[in-house]
């Protein structure tokens, strides 16, 4: 087994149990270990730091798989950390058959995702640590689920960064002709194979429910409304009209696909293709104006050093949000970059308020449901932010 030393001073955030080592904490080990290899972690006098999956191409060298000298890392590992982070979740009550079982690094699985939607497992494999162990993965998930369904979602752009292919396609079982889901009462029809994400966004469960509770009577808005998850809250929570916007004609067809599994007045739903940043400024220039309004973006900051030009991006649509608001109505606006910390998101949109002279009431925060957790060793993981906020 291949031995990193720590430089020294370098070990602190190891010691601190964050599983994360960059490539500048480390000299290039003796010999050079595959890709996924398990490691052996030493601080420069030699003390016993971690088990560690080595990449040799990230920047981000070593992820943490456990800082106890007495484990070894192999397929009874794997069940016992896959059948802890499963056991975490069986009694939390999510209204829904689907739910996140594996939220990586806060499960301390790093670089792993796992979501259940009914009999569908769908996996992303985000490092390479992960990568190495996918079958081993894929034989205990089955065992441990029930579920004989795994479809691999291993296409996001991070794993380039780990010198990875992306991925995706079907790994164990046969997928269903269609893949729906219940949430909240509210049936979804999920793609797992094109949907963003693993198929759907699960970490807005609770807050899509929230949002229905605020629109009896209400004219809304729903911006970057992707396939009509607040939309449809908002329509079965008695809005009198729904305005949904987003620049993927795919996704609206999905979202009218979703509407039509419910009994829901369609009349009252209005979906529109076209780019949100333009296009609420047409509202504007309309004399157009809202109850309650969604901002849901994508993300604009994947890390860091996108966290300025992001800034931008989000005072442009929160600025434009309020104009459109009227007094006494309700803005739900939300950021999902992980380089975006919730101090700054509250800064930026305070300065939006600020541009436009509106007099807003922070009522709620917003975070992502109980089925994503969050490592208090890992701050980072705490990447869905959002506030609601009252226009007096």
């Amino acid at each position: 087994m291949h031995v990193v030393k720590i430089n020294p001073g370098r070990e602190k955030s190891a010691l601190h149990r964050h599983p994360w080592l960059f490539s500048g904490a480390m000299n290039p080990p003796a010999g050079t270990p595959g890709s996924g290899e398990t490691v052996r972690v030493l601080d420069t006098n030699g003390r016993f730091l971690g088990w560690a999956a080595w990449s040799g191409e990230s920047q981000i060298r070593l992820r943490f798989w456990s800082f106890d000298e007495r484990e070894t890392i192999d397929r009874d590992f794997f069940r016992r950390r896959l059948s802890r982070a499963i056991e975490l979740r069986s009694g939390m009550d999510h209204a829904s058959n689907a739910m996140r079982l594996v939220n990586g690094e806060s499960d301390g699985l790093p670089g792993l995702i796992v979501d259940r939607y009914g009999e569908v497992l769908v996996m992303q494999l985000l490092a390479a640590g992960p990568e190495s162990w996918r079958d081993v993965l894929c034989d205990e998930l089955q065992a441990l689920t029930g579920v004989q369904a795994i479809y691999e979602r291993s296409d996001a752009d991070v794993r380039e960064l780990e010198g990875l292919p992306l991925r995706s396609g079907l790994l164990r079982g046969e997928l269903p002709a269609v893949t729906d889901i219940i949430e909240h009462g509210l049936r979804y029809r999920v793609n797992v194979a094109a949907g963003q994400k693993t198929g759907f966004y699960l970490d807005q469960r609770a807050n899509r429910h929230r949002i229905g509770s605020l629109a009896n009577g209400a004219d809304v808005l729903n911006c970057f409304c992707y396939t009509g998850g607040f939309s449809l809250a908002a329509l079965r929570g008695g809005a009198r009209s729904v305005l949904s916007v987003d620049s993927s004609g795919d996704a609206l067809d999905a979202a009218r696909v979703n509407l039509s599994l419910n009994d829901l007045p369609s009349e009252r739903a209005t979906w529109m293709e076209a780019d949100v940043f333009q296009y609420l400024r047409r509202l504007r220039d309309e004399g157009r104006s809202y109850d309650l309004i969604v901002l849901d973006p994508p993300k604009f900051a994947p890390t860091a050093q996108h966290v300025e030009r992001a800034s931008r991006a989000y005072k442009d649509i929160n600025l434009w949000a309020m104009k459109l608001l009227r007094t006494g109505g309700h803005l739900a606006t939300f950021t999902c970059s992980g380089g975006m910390t919730a101090e700054l998101f509250q800064k930026v949109v305070a300065g939006s308020a600020w541009d436009v002279r509106a007099d807003m009431r922070l009522i709620e925060r917003f975070t992502a449901d109980i089925d994503h957790p969050v490592s208090l060793n890992f701050p980072e993981g705490d990447y869905l932010k959002g506030l609601l906020l009252r226009k007096v």
